[in-house]
């Protein structure tokens, strides 16, 4: 299976040409061999059409709500789809009430591919940029990392969890999840930065904080797309792409 995720808002509102852009990584994908790809951010269904009408070749599997998919996570895929659904991630108690309303809006999409498990996640983004336990938003992501532990624990096996984590993976939190979850990051120790750096604050390094993981598969190969400017639009998102070509281990002979 070969499977990728972006995180494809990128770039503020005004000015991102969204249907350009949009058109520009769904050509991309279209013609790679790609069978599966999970986008984060498709925010309304003005989004979603966008997408679909260059991936001719795929199905959208998603939740419907009432401005666009449900916590704007949208899986395409080539492969036959068996099953799909979505679970809200919590949001708790803060007294802020923009906090609560945002991470009301985060959620995993579960899609059953071809007997794998596929989660398309993004979590609330830290728009402090730090991330001590001290931060504000750290138990909303401790949170929702141990209710996406939950879903992953419940599911068949083998599984894929990709998405925007907005959480670096050096992190106690993210190191936590890996333990508890047993999911192997496709990059292995060598997670790349997956945010573009001109679209960081002077002084801010990107970081790795959108993930491949897997478990009960193999990793053949991994890379990042998107790294590079298009002619006419710039970068396509602020985030870079992430793909991987996954498969079943060989079973032994007894």
């Amino acid at each position: 299976m070969g499977i990728a995720s972006i995180n494809t808002r990128g770039i503020p509102v005004r000015g991102s040409q969204l249907k350009l852009r949009y058109a520009e990584i769904a050509r991309a994908f279209e013609a790679s061999t790609t069978h599966v790809v999970n986008f984060q951010e498709v925010l309304t269904y003005y989004h979603l059409r966008r997408l679909a009408a260059g991936l001719p070749s795929f199905r959208a599997a998603y939740r419907p709500s009432l401005a666009g998919p449900a916590g704007g996570v949208v899986t395409f895929s080539r492969l036959p789809v068996e099953s799909t659904r979505y679970r809200r991630l919590p949001a708790p108690r803060s007294t802020e009430r923009s906090l609560r309303w945002r991470g009301f809006l985060k959620g995993a999409l579960v899609t059953e591919v071809a007997g794998v498990s596929v989660v398309n996640v993004h979590l609330l983004a830290n728009t402090d940029g730090t991330w001590s336990a001290s931060n504000r938003f750290h138990p909303i992501h401790r949170a929702q990392l141990t209710a996406l532990a939950q879903l992953v624990a419940g599911l068949p096996q083998p599984c894929v969890v990709t998405g925007d984590f907005n959480i670096p993976r050096h992190k106690p939190l993210v190191q936590e999840f890996l333990a508890t979850t047993q999911l192997t990051d496709v990059f292995g120790g060598e997670c790349p930065p997956t945010f573009q750096q001109a679209y960081l604050p002077a002084g801010m390094q990107s970081q790795c904080i959108d993930f491949i993981l897997t478990t009960g598969l193999t990793t053949e190969s991994a890379e990042v797309v998107f790294e590079e400017e298009s002619p006419s639009l710039g970068y396509l998102s602020d985030h870079l792409g992430l793909q991987a070509r996954l498969s079943r281990p060989a079973s032994k002979d007894r």
